[in-house]
């Protein structure tokens, strides 16, 4: 069976080694971008299997403009918002309507965390 690769795209450091120890517990491979910028190079680069991206980056919404930039290249990837807002952003929009997976809430449970990706990726 291939290893699934995942990539992590957030500004925080300690955010994404967090992440990558989680995912790399369950075998997972992570790549990693520190912006929505790097995220699209890396997308390009190593095509994963499911990308988490946060929300709030460099800008506001650089998350948000990341995602419509991968809908733009075709891709058909499930992708992971991870936001602190939570149920706020899932009542301001519909995540799906910007082609989201689905929104993961910081500080994200490991737990909730693999059974999500497990259950997307099969």
């Amino acid at each position: 069976m291939d290893k699934k690769t995942i990539l992590i795209i957030d500004d925080d450091p300690d955010f994404r080694y967090s992440l990558r120890m989680v995912l790399e517990s369950r075998d997972y491979l992570v790549e990693e971008a520190p912006s929505a910028e790097d995220g699209v190079k890396r997308f390009k680069a190593v095509k994963p299997d499911l990308v988490i991206v946060d929300l709030m980056m460099e800008e506001i919404d650089s998350g948000t403009n990341f995602v419509k930039e991968l809908k733009a290249l075709g891709t058909d990837v499930p992708i992971f918002m991870l936001s602190s807002m939570g149920d706020q952003m899932s009542q301001m929009t519909s995540y799906a309507d910007i082609g989201l997976a689905g929104v993961l809430q910081k500080p994200v449970e490991p737990k909730n965390l693999l059974a999500t990706i497990d259950k997307k990726l099969g």
